[in-house]
């Protein structure tokens, strides 16, 4: 007797076995393995409880696999993401912070909140130019924005002293181009001396403003000390035992310890 088996062609029953061994696998998982193994959605519970109890060391590991898993939703991950991003700042991980909050703003860019702490971060690193530009996109989104407002103005305040200080950077408290006397002429010539220069001038005169507020006499003292001073470096300056730096120095020393 012939079996029913026989009646099939070779092709035939090895394509049904196939067939069988194919069902009996994972679903999700391909027999010739050309195809990858379906990823399971991620709890986010985990992240979100570490996220509630403020617990740093724990938001940054549960955080991360919320935020690596493909099948994440939008809204979770910027949540993980803004979340962990605090963390590392709380770290004192600045770049790592940086680089969350520039993943959710490419997720997200209407997010004012996150435009302006990415800026804060910039600032501490001393980025001032990145800073500004975020603290003017939160702006744009927001204008009533009050934190984006305050940083804003604090840094362009900022940024305008640093361009002052720039514009007088190695020049001294008189005109260069006028100067006569050989001691300006050094003091022109050095760096270090214009600045202390310049320095010992600005302490000078807040010294003797704040001196005039409550007694005009004093102040008037305290300018003609100045005025004495600048008299004997004039005259002393040449003479071979004589340390311009060094007297410029103490003098700045003792205008300090008066303004103080």
């Amino acid at each position: 007797m012939i079996s029913n088996m026989s009646r099939y062609s070779p092709s035939f029953s090895t394509a049904l076995l196939a067939a069988v061994l194919l069902s009996l696998l994972p679903q999700g998982i391909s027999a010739t393995g050309d195809e990858s193994v379906a990823v399971p959605q991620v709890d986010p519970a985990p992240c979100m409880a570490a996220i509630s109890a403020n617990d740093d060391d724990r938001i940054v590991p549960a955080c991360a696999v919320v935020i690596d898993n493909d099948k994440t939703g939008k809204a979770d991950r910027i949540k993980a993401l803004v979340a962990r991003a605090g963390a590392l700042q709380r770290k004192d991980m600045i770049d790592r912070a940086i680089e969350d909050y520039s993943t959710v703003l490419r997720l997200d860019p209407s997010l004012a909140d996150i435009f302006n702490a990415r800026g804060e971060l910039w600032r501490k690193k001393g980025d001032r130019p990145k800073a500004l530009q975020d603290f003017g996109a939160a702006l744009k989104l927001n204008p009533n924005h009050p934190l984006a407002k305050a940083n804003y103005k604090s840094l362009a305040l900022e940024l305008e002293r640093l361009g002052a200080l720039l514009a007088v950077n190695n020049k001294p408290s008189f005109n260069c181009a006028t100067a006569k006397r050989p001691v300006e002429k050094v003091i022109c010539g050095n760096p270090e001396l214009a600045n202390l220069d310049r320095e010992i001038n600005a302490v000078n005169t807040r010294v003797v403003r704040d001196a005039t507020r409550t007694d005009r006499r004093a102040g008037r003292a305290l300018q003609r000390e100045q005025d004495d001073f600048l008299a004997r470096r004039n005259a002393a300056f040449g003479q071979g035992d004589y340390d311009l730096q060094k007297v410029m120095r103490e003098r700045l020393d003792h205008l300090l310890a008066i303004g103080h």
